[in-house]
């Protein structure tokens, strides 16, 4: 049986993302035996601009929860099939970080530095994001939860991919950067807890003490960093920006869900938004989708070495200057896919169901 990818798109520049990866998957796994078969949602999920043209309070929290119910059962549908992962495009968070709740998501960045490595696992799955909301006319009321059971899977989550990540067993400090202080000092209580049960020395830190110590003594080497939403979506660009040397924009990512009707699913995404204003244009930078096939291509559909052969394409088309505007270049999307699919030895799109192609289907539609 052929690999199964997910693929949801939403509103912004989703449609053009999702043809950059569907033709840079398609390209890295032509020699695939059996091809891959593309599941795509038959839902366009809104972002953030679509859903303002809709108004705001009600109207908008319906069309949320209509996303969000309509992604979850587009997740559990592509776990079911056996699928080992999905590419999304940017959707309006509060969709997003419903399913994440849900589906007991974290997003797991690897970030090395001259001086050592270090791993960050966000927790998606609880606190102020996943929250709910209810309207009056004059407030709006959010609430949210932190649970000891959360808690544990993603505490445990952490150390475990730290162990994948670093075989050899040496690990750094294991350190929470969470706003505790305001929970009655119950969740520090589930930390002492799981640090004596996993055998591990969590270091429970407020935010402000994270920060303080990263400006003043950088990351210690193979530190696990495992962050509320709430600091660490500030705290991403900036530890990017100190430790990863990358631009947020050319940045993938991967999101792992850890509920048992649907584990063993990662959803890759780009780090940057829906780019609403650029939509339709042909100016969205391609990177960090095409490093997301290059991701899915390599670690669900067998294709051996595909992010190494992708990284020195893609060297090879920033050197000579093919890049779109927000890199400094003066090139589309397309221009800038074309070019590193050529080096990549493309020679024309392949065509549809023959071996190593893309088989797309649309769930709900003919097929």
């Amino acid at each position: 049986m052929p690999p199964v990818v997910g693929l949801a798109v939403g509103h912004g520049t989703g449609a053009e993302l999702a043809e950059v990866f569907t033709r840079v998957l398609g390209v890295l796994t032509r020699d695939h035996p059996t091809g891959v078969t593309l599941v795509r949602s038959p839902r366009l999920y809104h972002s953030y601009h679509s859903l303002c043209g809709e108004g705001a309070g009600e109207p908008v929290a319906t069309l949320t929860r209509e996303d969000t119910d309509h992604y979850e059962g587009f997740c559990r549908s592509l776990a079911a099939r056996g699928a080992g992962a999905v590419f999304r495009t940017a959707v309006n968070a509060q969709s997003l970080y419903l399913v994440r709740q849900r589906l007991k998501a974290v997003k797991v960045d690897p970030f090395a530095a001259d001086d050592g490595e270090a791993l960050l696992v966000r927790d998606e799955a609880q606190g102020f994001y996943t929250g709910t909301n209810r309207h009056t006319p004059s407030a709006v009321t959010r609430t949210m939860e932190f649970s000891r059971e959360t808690t544990a899977e993603v505490v445990s989550y952490a150390l475990e991919r730290a162990r994948r990540h670093w075989p050899d067993g040496r690990l750094g400090p294991v350190v929470m950067a969470y706003k505790f202080h305001l929970l009655d000092g119950v969740f520090g209580t589930w930390v002492a807890e799981l640090s004596d049960r996993l055998g591990a020395r969590i270091q429970l830190c407020q935010p402000d003490t994270v920060n303080r110590d990263l400006i003043t003594h950088g990351l210690a080497d193979r530190t696990v960093l495992v962050a509320g939403n709430e600091w660490a979506d500030i705290m991403h660009v900036v530890l990017l920006d100190r430790f990863g040397g990358e631009r947020q924009e050319n940045r993938c990512t991967e999101n792992v869900y850890l509920h048992p009707d649907v584990r063993g699913l990662v959803e890759y995404q780009t780090v940057h938004g829906s780019a609403d204003d650029l939509a339709g244009r042909d100016l969205v930078n391609p990177v960090a989708t095409v490093r997301a096939a290059a991701a899915v291509a390599e670690r669900h559909a067998g294709c051996a070495g595909a992010q190494r052969e992708v990284e020195r394409a893609l060297a090879r088309v920033l050197d000579r200057g093919v890049a779109t505007a927000d890199l400094g270049g003066a090139y589309g999307t397309t221009a800038v896919l074309d070019a590193l699919l050529a080096e990549l030895g493309e020679t024309g799109v392949p065509p549809a169901r023959q071996p190593g192609a893309v088989a797309v289907t649309v769930p709900g539609e003919g097929r």
